[in-house]
């Protein structure tokens, strides 16, 4: 089972999530978004909780009333650490943990310790704890079906955007070539009254003579 919170501190809501066990974080660990944010316990046991970003926003630039409730969820479902102040939570983006065989249950190192980013939590905030744990909702969740759809979905938008930007390729090759078209017209007219501009005014009588 997958817990499902919702952070109202961003319009509209951002969805933040976690697993139930240990055996459910290695669900989690397999089949979470690569945009998602995954956020735990520094040096402690704790809960993996993911925070599924908007498309809109980055994972360095998360605003920090979000990255509060998230550090405040990891703290809360921490035994050991939502005893404590001073706690330090880390977080990184989802496709940088790394999972090898030789690893106990839930447990993941990273493939980039340089994209691991860190917060600072003085203590537990029970205000923005009760407030999440207002909006949860608990859920089965076919990990590999989600995986079909997003991934369905994913490449109908690439598919879309390439159509959409080989149109404007083919729109823009046409405009030049009208462009194009347009200055060799103009100069081929240009030419003609070059051509004649040195040639002397005739007379009457030459004009005649060159008709005789």
């Amino acid at each position: 089972m997958v817990l499902f919170f919702s952070s109202t501190v961003t319009n509209p809501p951002t969805v933040i999530y976690m697993g139930r066990d240990k055996v459910e974080n290695e669900e989690l660990i397999k089949y979470a978004w690569p945009q998602d944010l995954w956020f735990h316990v520094d040096k402690l046991s704790s809960a993996h909780v993911y925070l599924r970003m908007p498309e809109s926003m980055t994972w360095d630039a998360i605003p920090e009333a979000l990255l509060i409730d998230c550090s405040q969820l990891v703290k809360a479902n921490s035994i050991e650490g939502n005893k404590k102040d001073n706690i330090t939570i880390i977080y990184t983006p989802a496709d940088n943990l790394k999972k090898t065989g030789d690893m106990a249950v839930g447990q993941v190192s990273f493939h980039n310790d340089k994209r691991v980013k860190r917060v600072h939590i003085a203590k537990r905030e029970n205000a923005i704890v009760n407030r999440l744990n207002k909006t949860k909702v608990e859920r089965q969740v076919d990990h590999e079906q989600e995986k079909v759809d997003r991934i369905k979905k994913e490449s109908a938008v690439r598919r879309a955007a390439a159509a959409e930007q080989k149109k404007a390729d083919l729109d823009l090759a046409r405009q030049r070539e009208a462009e194009k078209a347009a200055r060799s017209y103009d100069s081929l007219f240009a030419g003609e009254d070059e051509d004649g501009a040195d040639e002397p005014k005739k007379t009457g009588r030459d004009l005649e003579d060159d008709f005789m």
